[in-house]
């Protein structure tokens, strides 16, 4: 749709990278001899991983795909962009769940404020696509010039999700130190999203997490 294809590539390009938060619990090595309860940890960790992890790959694709379609109207831009922001908001929330749920890595320095900050930043991501979805909603599609308008309202508040995931993968990093980081090496759910990852470099929706992760998962 003219006016508003622009727009929607640039929120496309600018959420893609989110993806990095979901990939950043993988571990590149494994030391045997792990305690068994931090192994037990990590498998309730890295259980939830894969399912959220497609959810939001397959949004950001939703997005990537829709903005790259010249002929998409602005109501379909709208429902895939507000379906796509819900899709996001409820996978960072159920991974914040997760590692809630699972609770502070046992036998780990700090382990219950590292655990934390996760949750938070992670809760706090999930706040912000949900209110990038009221946004979108409240868009009015009869008007091009005005949802053109509005969407690169919301466009620009991508940069504070740009800062969000940042602070995200620095929590997460921190968590997966020393143990924490050979117990979820371990994991075949966690490898699996690592594996599939990598495997996706090469579709410039993925490219952002894939250049991110690079650093991390090694």
């Amino acid at each position: 749709m003219e006016g508003t294809d622009p727009v929607n590539k640039k929120l496309a390009a600018a959420l893609s990278g989110g993806a990095v938060l979901v990939v950043a619990l993988s571990g590149c090595s494994s030391n045997k001899g792990t305690d068994p309860k931090l192994i037990a940890w990590a498998k309730t960790v890295c259980d939830a991983v894969p399912a959220q992890d497609a959810k939001i790959k397959a949004a950001n694709e939703a997005i990537s795909t829709t903005a790259s379609d010249t002929t998409s109207s602005a109501a379909t831009i709208q429902k895939t962009d507000s379906q796509a922001f819900q899709d996001m908001s409820d996978g960072y929330k159920a991974l914040a769940a997760a590692i809630s749920s699972a609770g502070a890595p046992p036998g780990v320095d700090d382990g219950a404020k590292r655990q934390q900050n996760v949750v938070t930043t992670l809760n706090s991501l999930s706040a912000s696509y949900a209110d990038l979805k009221k946004k979108v909603d409240a868009l009015d599609t009869k008007d091009q010039a005005k949802f053109a308008s509005g969407l690169q309202d919301v466009a620009s508040q991508t940069t504070q999700l740009e800062t969000q995931s940042k602070s995200g993968t620095a929590a997460l990093n921190a968590l997966e130190q020393g143990e924490v980081k050979d117990a979820i090496a371990e994991q075949a759910s966690c490898k699996k999203v690592s594996s599939t990852t990598s495997t996706g470099a090469s579709d410039p929706a993925s490219a952002p997490a894939s250049t991110s992760t690079s650093s991390t998962a090694g």
